[in-house]
Formats: C-alpha cells, structure tokens, sequence
C-alpha cells in the first residue's frame, strides 16, 4: 500500500451500562478521572473520556432507546469494549485507499462527526481481525 494512513492509537472505547457508575468505580479503584461529559446526539451516546499522554479510554453510554450501542448492551448487560480508534491524516483518503483492498468501509461516504467535530468512519468488524476500528480524521 505504500501510503502511511494511520497516525496512531486514538481510543479504545467501552459501553458502560451507567456512566456516572463507571466514572465512580475508574477513580476509586484505579485513581482515573474522567473529563467533561458530552452528549453525542447523532450517534446517540453520553460520553466522556480519560485522557492519557498517548491515547484515552473513551466511556459511552446509550442516551436513548435507538442509540447503536443499546444493541451492544443487550448482549452484554455489564458493558464491554466496542471498538478501538485509530487516527487519519484523512477519513476521504484512507477510506478509499481501504476500499481499493476491498475493506468494507461503514460510513466513509457520508459526513460524520465525532463530538469533537472531526470526521469518522468505520471498518467492518469482518475486515479487521473481528474488531470494530474507527478510524478519526485529527483536526491538526
């Protein structure tokens, strides 16, 4: 492929079933904080994360009955990771350098947003390894 597109391990992100249980039980266990929590509407999710030097831990929980991670918490009730993020140069770019591999890529053809505001997209679990990888445009 010849062409550097990743630019690093994001976030590993976890469903959490309560997010404000899940902030509690991260510091008085771990001693971890979590930052400002947001609301991503368009994905349907409360959030927050932890930040480390290199990456973050980012939290979600369902915000409504409809949010795409609900069905993930069905299956597994006490939370779990869901996906990991890898960081882009550009969402546009890498998901048509994927596509050329014949990687399924979810969402690379319409403009979406983290709650940051930077581009996102998906590659199908079935096209790496069985994970869900995000893949983030940074804002530099």
């Amino acid at each position: 492929m010849g062409v550097k597109m990743f630019t690093g391990l994001s976030h590993v992100s976890i469903v959490v079933p309560d997010l404000d249980a899940a902030a509690r039980a991260l510091e008085s266990k771990y001693g971890l904080k979590i930052g400002k929590i947001e609301v991503n509407a368009e994905q349907g999710v409360r959030m927050a994360y932890v930040e480390f030097p290199n990456a973050k831990i980012e939290l979600m929980e369902p915000s409504s009955a409809d949010s795409p991670v609900m069905k993930f918490l069905e299956k597994n009730p006490h939370g779990g990771i869901h996906h990991f993020c890898l960081g882009v140069d550009s969402v546009d770019a890498t998901s048509a350098a994927l596509s050329k591999q014949g990687v399924r890529v979810l969402g690379g053809d319409k403009q979406q947003l983290n709650v940051h505001g930077e581009r996102i997209a998906f590659v199908h679990p079935k096209d790496f390894l069985g994970a869900l990888v995000e893949l983030e445009e940074s804002k530099h």
